[in-house]
């Protein structure tokens, strides 16, 4: 799925999506190349967008203010598109990810992808399917959540000394690379994304992919200074070399006889 090459614009309809989404939107775009531009749309006068501002802050998405010109239109929808099409027109992208469960942007979706560019939508499963089948991919980001929960659940030893969180302000908190425990969790969650049938990632995509989420990812961090050796160190993960290049998995159990 990774395409290190693509530079991706993340565009973000926040009177339509709940900034309880924020990671995973961020984490899967980045999956399909580096994020370049992150957006987002919305009337920030309104009390009802308050939840998304420490969000918008920790993740550095540069907020665009849109004020309601005429009541029952929607002129947040309209300035997402008009900003879309002056970024395509910049010939620096080559990826959009748009983030509604509008069927509104089915549209933007088709024009973008006529000119070729790769068009990712995230939404809810309550998203018409006009959108969903205009994009190239399509996540649902409550499946998503979902999912990511469940994953949490089977690592909350990590989190056993920390503070209790509501969910909300739980998917919310910024993620540092500093911390072990959730670069631990997303090396195994980058290896079930990305790796082949057989298991293995090459280990120069893991180090792009935690560079993509996390900014200040370093191996030195945790006094390592190849990313080889930080991996083993873990015990959780086994490395192999094939023509002096390193790929990584997750151990595998062996069956008890």
């Amino acid at each position: 799925m990774l395409d290190e090459g693509k530079k991706i614009a993340v565009l973000i309809d926040a009177e339509n999506i709940s900034p309880k989404y924020i990671k995973i939107l961020l984490d899967e775009a980045s999956n399909y190349g580096t994020v370049v531009y992150k957006r987002i749309y919305g009337d920030w006068s309104k009390g009802a967008l308050s939840s998304w501002h420490s969000v918008i802050l920790d993740y550095s998405i540069h907020a665009i203010q849109q004020f309601s010109n005429t009541k029952g239109k929607n002129a947040t929808d309209s300035a997402m598109i008009i900003d879309a099409m002056d970024l395509l027109h910049t010939e620096r992208l080559q990826g959009f990810c748009i983030v509604s469960s509008d069927s509104d942007f089915t549209r933007l979706a088709s024009r973008l992808r006529e000119s070729e560019m790769l068009v990712i939508g995230m939404g809810e499963r309550k998203t018409p399917a006009s959108f969903i089948s205009a994009c190239d991919r399509f996540s649902y980001l409550d499946v998503l959540f979902e999912e990511k929960k469940k994953a949490d659940e089977k690592h909350a030893e990590v989190k056993k000394e920390q503070p209790s969180k509501t969910e909300d302000s739980a998917e919310t908190a910024f993620k540092t690379g500093r911390d072990l425990g959730e670069v631990v969790k997303t090396i195994g969650e980058l290896i079930d994304e990305q790796s082949g049938d057989d298991g293995w990632l090459f280990l120069g995509s893991l180090g792009n992919g935690l560079l993509n989420r996390y900014s200040d990812f370093d191996v030195r961090n945790f006094g390592y200074r190849k990313l080889r050796d930080f991996v083993q160190s873990l015990g959780m993960f086994e490395c192999r070399s094939q023509d002096n290049i390193s790929y990584i998995r997750k151990k595998t159990r062996k069956a008890k006889t």
